[in-house]
């Protein structure tokens, strides 16, 4: 076994594993992993530079994520960072800090190596599961974009596309630096309509519709799966593999554009950081399991994280 830790830095979250791995076995086992809302991407789509109250929060949790690592004694660690740091015209501010804090510099991959990472994590544990057919279709609905990863036991095709749910709520749902509560038609069809684009976009490359299993990923498709099983806090042994269905999940995306900011918030198991932005990552949700004509989307915990920690082991 060799123990071993991961970042996973996004457009929304910061989140760390230490885990100790056996690739001849394929166990990863956890020690610790956590979450961080930091919204490094803030304002990243209007102004192209990390704004330095993002970097603020994003080294604080580095520094709380230095003290784990070190507690737990890791004996490799690599931090990738992900769709908001590689746009920022400021990013050797954001690569410095990470460095001193943490001791490794962060590792700016491209979409498709974010996709390739989601995808091993997803689905290592999945290869043994006779009741979930192949190819998979992985999508990671990030902060600033979405990854799609198209594989069976190894990825065929993949594409990442700027449709996150912090990107398209503040390109179409913040007036004067407000969320709309709740937003109007006209916004909400502006931001379907950009996504339908990013979705032709990605079909370029990925062959969606030959997925038989659609795999969702990260903490907008968490969530709805804790707001489809109403769940009185959020509880990742719930949600991780858990099934929703696409009836469940248009209920859901119509209930959140249509809810205000206390609604949603009052939620037991929304995180305060997602009650602003989960609206646009259930309709990227929804947009995706209308274009392939998926029944259901199985949920997902393990993702780019654990594909992070695997690529270490």
């Amino acid at each position: 076994m060799t123990r071993v830790a991961a970042v996973d830095c996004g457009t929304n979250s910061i989140r760390l594993l230490v885990a100790d791995a056996d690739p001849a076995t394929g166990e990863l086992v956890d020690l610790d992993r956590r979450m961080t809302i930091v919204r490094l991407g803030q304002g990243v789509d209007r102004t192209g530079r990390l704004a330095p109250e993002a970097l603020q929060r994003t080294f604080a949790a580095c520094r709380e994520y230095a003290a784990v690592i070190k507690e737990h004694g890791a004996e490799r660690l690599r931090f990738v960072a992900t769709s908001a740091s590689r746009d920022a015209e400021n990013r050797d501010e954001f690569v410095r800090g990470v460095l001193d804090i943490l001791g490794v510099g962060p590792e700016v991959i491209t979409g498709d190596q974010e996709a390739e990472f989601s995808f091993t994590g997803a689905t290592r544990e999945l290869a043994g599961s006779d009741h979930l057919p192949k190819p998979y279709l992985v999508v990671d609905i990030g902060g600033g974009s979405t990854e799609f990863v198209v594989g069976d036991d190894h990825v065929r095709a993949a594409r990442s596309v700027d449709i996150g749910c912090v990107r398209m709520t503040e390109r179409h749902l913040v007036r004067d630096g407000v969320v709309s509560d709740p937003p109007a038609e006209e916004r909400i069809a502006a931001m379907r309509a950009d996504i339908e684009a990013a979705l032709d976009l990605a079909e370029q490359t990925v062959p969606l519709r030959e997925a038989r299993t659609l795999v969702g990923l990260a903490g907008s498709v968490t969530t709805v799966s804790a707001i489809a099983q109403e769940l009185p806090a959020y509880d990742s042994e719930a949600i991780h593999h858990s099934r929703v269905s696409y009836d469940r999940v248009r209920e859901i995306t119509e209930w959140l554009l249509r809810s205000t900011h206390a609604e949603r918030a009052a939620v037991p198991s929304m995180h305060p950081g997602r009650v602003d932005v989960i609206g646009a990552g259930a309709l990227v949700l929804l947009s995706i399991m209308e274009r392939i004509g998926a029944r259901e989307v199985v949920v997902s915990e393990h993702d780019i994280l654990d594909g992070i920690a695997w690529s270490v082991a």
